[in-house]
């Protein structure tokens, strides 16, 4: 896809904004309002799948997306977000992209907390357009591994669960990496187990579904974050929160962190929870 790139009134706006927030404790306030317990929203998603193996049926997935560590989020966080997943007995977490809003380092305010997380096949992850900010996403992937948080980077992981297998692919963002190779992340994977596909940027979600592929796990959208008619042009297309392509079911979340201003309308900050199930 085309890259997006704004203006600079429109950026300079923004960062006047984002320093304002900050200046008058814009963290603390998007933290309780939006992330704490009995603010955070818990969304339950069933997946009916075709020919399910019944070792699979059941298998849980926590995903965590659109972080954007930096002026409005950082250490200790995503604590209660973090106890949500580890309560839930997930058999897997995944972070579908966007870990940072300026620097790649901003990922670190947020990596220990993520390196909390307890499931059954661990953690994995795939970047956001934001993530290649300075072409620095492999620290992210460096450091992310060293706790324990590996990035799928167009390829394909086959877990085994209770003897039955189940592939999860993750995709490069589709806007800012160099390269995008789907070929070549689904090359392994076999046919008559199913793929969970791990991709930021729903806007070519028809075109990545296949058969094979149960569900779909997007960000990027923020629900528009501010749900309003004059500003949801402002951030980028919200295809809404679930649709169908073809047999895949696609789930885009309206993530945990912020852009400009540490303030969401009709767009809470949630955790998605999906459960497969037999059709």
């Amino acid at each position: 896809m085309p890259p997006r790139r704004h203006g600079f009134a429109r950026r300079a706006f923004f960062r006047a904004a984002e320093s304002l927030a900050r200046a008058l404790c814009g963290r603390a306030f998007y933290r309780a309002r939006f992330l704490a317990r009995g603010r955070l929203r818990l969304r339950e998603e069933r997946v009916e799948v075709h020919a399910l193996a019944p070792a699979l049926a059941g298998f849980r997935v926590a995903q965590l997306s659109d972080l954007h560590a930096g002026p409005f989020l950082g250490r200790g966080d995503l604590a209660h977000a973090v106890e949500c997943v580890n309560r839930s007995h997930c058999d897997l977490a995944v972070i579908t992209g966007d870990f940072i809003t300026h620097r790649w380092s901003d990922a670190l305010r947020v990596l220990d907390d993520l390196a909390a997380l307890r499931t059954r096949h661990g953690t994995l992850a795939v970047f956001g357009n934001h993530d290649y900010r300075g072409r620095l996403e492999g620290r992210i992937a460096q450091e992310a591994a060293a706790r324990g948080i590996r990035f799928l980077r167009d390829e394909a992981l086959r877990l085994e669960h209770d003897g039955a297998g189940l592939w999860v692919c993750g995709l490069e963002d589709l806007e800012e990496a160099r390269e995008l190779d789907v070929a070549r992340a689904r090359a392994q994977e076999r046919a008559g187990e199913p793929e969970i596909l791990l991709v930021h940027n729903p806007g070519r979600a028809r075109l990545l579904a296949s058969p094979a592929c149960a569900l779909m796990l997007c960000g990027h959208a923020h629900g528009s974050q501010i749900d309003l008619p004059l500003l949801r042009r402002l951030g980028p297309p919200n295809p809404g929160a679930r649709f169908s392509a073809g047999t895949t079911r696609v789930i885009v979340s309206r993530g945990l962190g912020v852009i400009g201003v540490p303030l969401r309308v009709r767009a809470s900050a949630e955790l998605v929870f999906a459960t497969l199930e037999p059709a």
